[in-house]
């Protein structure tokens, strides 16, 4: 009974996060348009996320554990490269994603510095 309830629970957290940003992402198709979203507020997110992600593979937590972060990230990378997009320059998301992608790598370097980048 009980591994059903968490089974379900589990489930039932990545349903919601595959949806989280959808209305968003759909809103922001539709006006053709990133008025009104903010441009360092999704960087500080998608760079929260996959520290955070990095981290719980760093130290080889269970997939079940968190499996909705790579689908967030997922969902801002797509917001993130609308945001360029309808601003009229798809290419400045480029140094974004090469810094994200070298964090990725950079933190696991040493145990310190994925240690210093989960502090409070």
């Amino acid at each position: 009974m009980a591994a059903g309830l968490l089974g379900l629970c589990n489930w039932s957290t990545l349903g919601v996060c595959a949806a989280l940003k959808l209305p968003q992402i759909s809103a922001l198709l539709a006006a053709r348009s990133a008025r009104g979203l903010s441009l360092p507020s999704l960087l500080l997110e998608l760079a929260g996320f996959l520290v955070f992600l990095r981290y719980q593979c760093y130290y080889e937590y269970p997939l079940m554990t968190y499996l909705e972060y790579p689908i967030l990230i997922a969902q801002d990378v797509i917001l993130l490269l609308c945001v360029f997009h309808f601003s009229g320059n798809v290419y400045r998301a480029a140094p974004y994603i090469a810094l994200f992608v070298a964090s990725w790598f950079v933190l696991t370097l040493q145990k310190w510095i994925m240690d210093l980048a989960m502090q409070e």
